[in-house]
């Protein structure tokens, strides 16, 4: 088993869309890998409260999430 950190270059090409269930359109993204894994160590603090958050409600005020492709180049 692989127990080595993922690097920010490997979360670049995915991100996890949680979508909002109240508001089209809007959505909380978070870099990932292509298995939905988010590095926090990575993520600002800002970031890293809106992900737990998201998180937290999902059911509630998001939907579940989903690995999409980033849009990022």
């Amino acid at each position: 088993m692989n127990t080595a950190p993922m690097s920010l270059t490997s979360t670049v090409g995915f991100e996890l869309r949680f979508r909002s269930l109240f508001n089209e359109g809007r959505a909380l993204t978070f870099p990932c890998d292509a298995q939905g894994h988010v590095e926090l160590d990575a993520l600002s603090d800002r970031a890293r409260e809106n992900y737990l958050y998201a998180r937290a409600v999902v059911g509630r005020e998001f939907a579940t999430p989903a690995v999409l492709p980033s849009d990022l180049h």
